[in-house]
């Protein structure tokens, strides 16, 4: 068998669920390991017979039978919304997901207060909002950063007094900071985790390689390359390492180091949900996107022409990927064209993690450069492959696993 590690190599939105979706629809899959991000994921997926799902926490191969999810400790876990989304998946024929759920006890919690205090933030910052999804997603990293010793976590679902005493500090430092929070009082959550804690199987970072000595996993990664903490355009970033890292760590931690496919995932039309960077935008471009309307927390979700110049530095920022999954390819025509060069530059390179100065004046930069346009190609996956310098393994049509074609009969690597 070979695992295979999914990540969208631009700001988000490219498909990454309908892809994992394809690849446990056309082989078997054991577990479907989410391995960054949380509740703020939103990756659609839609069946032939028009059932749909945005799945958020539970793994995007959850529609198709026997394929389990694994919310690994680099996850934020949201409970609350968790429960939310298993009623959406029974409500359309999935009753078992919580069944087939693991969920590491490392994982931070994502709590009402952290939302709370993310949507503070993000008010506060008035015209200078950097497109949070308001869900306390980045507030739980953060305050796990500054507290990591008393930051709620998925095992203390299932120790109600240690859960109640970090729950109140929680409370209690980011009423301190920001005032009086929108969210319930502690007693009333408790009950909440509680029944989480009886409902779902939490277990220890050693699970995990059983899991992946047990059958074929799909990594499936959330958001895209291009808002990494590190490597993207600060400060319209999330607070979540985007890349392949995060996979390959929980894989040489099992002693499978290298073991498995990197699978980039595109759009044939450059998009960004909210502020930042969008060197190609042209609002001119005739599309529209049901599942990503305008929001009060990232704003109108935009189209831009495809940025090669974006996407050769999420590749590099990403240190390189086996093959590329091609979607939305159903958009393409004259209107739609590529841009190979900016007006200033044709090449960004990423730098080392962690300078951020580094990384804002690159997104002043990109803020004032423009895009060189070239005309549509003729043949989008081969452009986007001579582009990139990798091949393009699947293209998409369509949303879903029937639209998927394979470029070569082997071209994403089956079991062996």
């Amino acid at each position: 068998m070979r695992h295979v590690m999914v990540v969208d190599l631009g700001y988000g939105d490219a498909g990454k669920g309908t892809v994992v979706d394809w690849l446990c629809a056309s082989r078997p899959v054991h577990t479907v390991v989410r391995f960054n991000g949380g509740a703020q994921a939103a990756h659609n997926v839609v069946l032939r017979d028009g059932r749909h799902h945005t799945f958020a926490q539970f793994g995007a191969g959850t529609f198709r039978p026997g394929v389990r999810t694994h919310l690994s400790r680099h996850v934020v876990v949201d409970p609350l919304a968790l429960a939310a989304e298993a009623d959406h998946l029974t409500a359309v024929g999935v009753p078992d997901a919580l069944d087939r759920l693991t969920v590491d006890g490392e994982a931070l919690l994502a709590t009402p207060y952290h939302r709370a205090a993310n949507r503070a933030r993000e008010i506060a910052r008035g015209a200078d909002r950097h497109g949070s999804c308001g869900l306390g997603v980045g507030e739980a990293v953060a305050y796990g950063l500054a507290h990591p010793d008393e930051a709620p976590r998925v095992a203390d679902c299932a120790r109600p007094a240690m859960l109640r005493r970090r729950l109140t500090a929680l409370r209690d430092r980011l009423t301190a900071e920001l005032g009086p929070l929108d969210a319930p009082p502690v007693e009333d959550c408790l009950p909440a985790y509680a029944a989480f804690a009886d409902r779902v199987a939490i277990v220890d970072r050693a699970h995990l390689a059983g899991v992946l000595r047990a059958g074929t996993c799909v990594f499936e990664g959330a958001q895209g390359v291009l808002l990494d903490e590190w490597h993207g355009f600060h400060p319209y970033t999330t607070w979540s390492t985007t890349t392949f890292a995060n996979a390959e760590a929980l894989l040489a931690e099992a002693g499978l180091a290298g073991t498995a496919q990197r699978l980039g995932v595109l759009r044939v039309t450059t998009t960004r949900h909210g502020p930042g960077p969008l060197v190609t935008e042209d609002p001119a471009l005739p599309f529209a996107d049901p599942r990503n309307p305008t929001n009060p927390w990232q704003g109108r979700f935009r189209f831009g022409h495809f940025d090669a110049v974006a996407h050769r530095y999420a590749l590099a920022a990403a240190g390189g990927v086996d093959g590329l999954a091609l979607t939305h390819l159903d958009l393409a025509g004259p209107a739609l064209r590529i841009c190979r060069r900016y007006d200033t530059v044709d090449r960004l390179t990423p730098g080392p993690a962690g300078d951020l100065d580094r990384q804002a004046a690159l997104t002043a930069r990109l803020l004032r450069a423009r895009p060189v346009l070239d005309e549509a190609p003729t043949d989008w996956p081969a452009a986007v492959a001579a582009e990139l310098g990798a091949p393009v393994l699947l293209t998409s049509h369509g949303p879903t696993a029937d639209d998927k074609v394979p470029a070569l009969a082997a071209a994403v690597s089956a079991p062996r």
